[in-house]
């Protein structure tokens, strides 16, 4: 049975207030923190996260810990693994790196041990969480919550790796980028957890990257709905599949920093639509530079031939974001998409594979290209915020390639080069800018 099947009752928490201890069934309240590479990225740090569960383990809270991998350990093992095959076997690359987690699990119960909490670690397969079989980027399929339960029930802390679970013939797979939000929402879900906290390097969800844009300001709260879109256009507080999951199960998510001191009130939260009075026409502006476009040109005009192109990406589990398709003088076809940069290797090859069957002429990819994103619900009901965002990007000479839309989304395609002059033009015009003086 898949998540998204299992009945919401068995595995929605009962939502308590977030400053209450206790839950209004009168049970002691169980957190789930998730803690980020950066958060763990020494030994120092890992003391530290230790000293913030041992915090709320003091408190008399419920707690579950998920770690990701110390940052920069599984950029090393997906080196290693190009170093021998750029196409390496997809179930051995998972083997390799998911071990930065597994280090990462350990080292954080001992350091719980030291401090005088009881603690275990546990491996996906030990849940076990289990997954499909599209390894690299495997959806999940269940967690059983037993054992984290009974851990729980006996005043142990476990801590769980995130980014990786177990696949069809016990085989470990990976949950593919930013997995271990994905693991913390699911395990948070099916032990019935009150929220989620994601620890991370900021200290809540802005209205836009505060590197680029110095006067966006944090949002306290904002929806499922445009959080999911803000991650899946490149914010990367959150990883897309954990606020869908949080959505679907009404886990209540709150992002907060690993460096900062913090409280019950910190952070921003991520909630129903129906919890935030006062709503924004746009709630942020969002940037992906993880996209390769490619272009497959002089295509012929018959029946059939987006699914010639799109099936064989489909099954190479090759997600396709934005496309268009044009129609040149010569009365043959171009159609141009975007992967993400990842998938650009496999992507060419399966093109090059279906050539007989799609009959193109050339194929011709870029990695020069930005998408930026406005997102927010506003768009339902109010018109004339696409024409702001066409018209703040052409008074600034910013030609736009690709164009696609949501309800509450509209993403351009253009050149990476103004990257960081689209996205303040586009935050200013659209009324986001912090007042001078004002610390949010």
């Amino acid at each position: 049975m898949s998540m998204s099947d299992t009945p919401v009752h068995d595995l929605r928490a009962d939502q308590g207030d977030l400053s209450s201890d206790i839950t209004k069934n009168g049970k002691r309240k169980t957190i789930v923190m998730k803690f980020g590479g950066t958060s763990v990225g020494n030994i120092e740090r890992i003391r530290i996260v230790a000293q913030r569960v041992k915090a709320e383990h003091d408190k008399g809270r419920r707690i579950v810990v998920v770690v990701s991998a110390m940052s920069g350990v599984t950029n090393q093992m997906v080196e290693y693994c190009a170093e021998l095959d750029k196409l390496a076997d997809p179930k051995e690359y998972d083997a390799v790196v998911a071990s930065g987690e597994q280090v990462t699990s350990g080292l954080v119960a001992i350091a719980l041990q030291a401090l005088g909490v009881p603690s275990r670690s546990f491996q996906g397969w030990q849940i076990p969480l289990k997954t499909d079989d599209a390894h690299g980027k495997a959806s999940i399929e269940g967690v059983d919550g037993t054992l984290l339960l009974k851990c729980l029930d006996e005043g142990i802390v476990p801590v769980v790796a995130g980014f990786q679970g177990l696949g069809p013939n016990d085989r470990i797979a990976t949950l593919g980028r930013g997995g271990s939000d994905t693991s913390a929402v699911a395990v948070a879900a099916s032990i019935k957890a009150d929220q989620c906290d994601i620890y991370t390097d900021v200290d809540g969800i802005y209205t836009s990257d505060p590197r680029i844009v110095k006067r966006a300001k944090r949002l306290d709260r904002i929806t499922y709905e445009e959080m999911l879109e803000l991650a899946s256009v490149g914010a990367k507080v959150l990883q897309t599949r954990s606020v869908g999951l949080a959505m679907r199960e009404k886990v209540k998510v709150r992002v907060l920093s690993s460096f900062a001191e913090t409280d019950d009130e910190s952070g921003s939260i991520v909630v129903d639509e129906d919890e935030i009075v006062e709503k924004e026409l746009v709630a942020g502006i969002a940037s992906s530079q993880d996209e390769s476009k490619i272009s497959v040109r002089h295509i012929p005009d018959r029946p059939g031939i987006a699914a010639a192109i799109f099936g064989p990406l489909s099954e190479a589990n090759i997600n396709v974001d934005m496309i268009v398709q044009s129609r040149g003088a010569d009365q043959f076809n171009t159609m141009t998409f975007t992967v993400s940069k990842a998938d650009e290797a496999a992507a060419r090859d399966v093109l090059e594979k279906a050539r007989e069957d799609i009959q193109y002429g050339e194929l011709e990819t870029s990695h020069d290209v930005v998408k930026i994103s406005v997102v927010g619900i506003g768009m339902r009901s109010n018109t004339g915020l696409a024409a702001t965002m066409f018209r703040t990007l052409a008074e600034r000479g910013i030609n736009v390639q690709v164009i696609s839309t949501s309800e509450i989304k509209i993403s351009v395609l253009i050149d990476s080069a103004y990257k960081e002059l689209a996205m303040r033009a586009l935050h200013t015009a659209y009324g986001l800018d912090q007042e001078e003086g004002i610390n949010t």
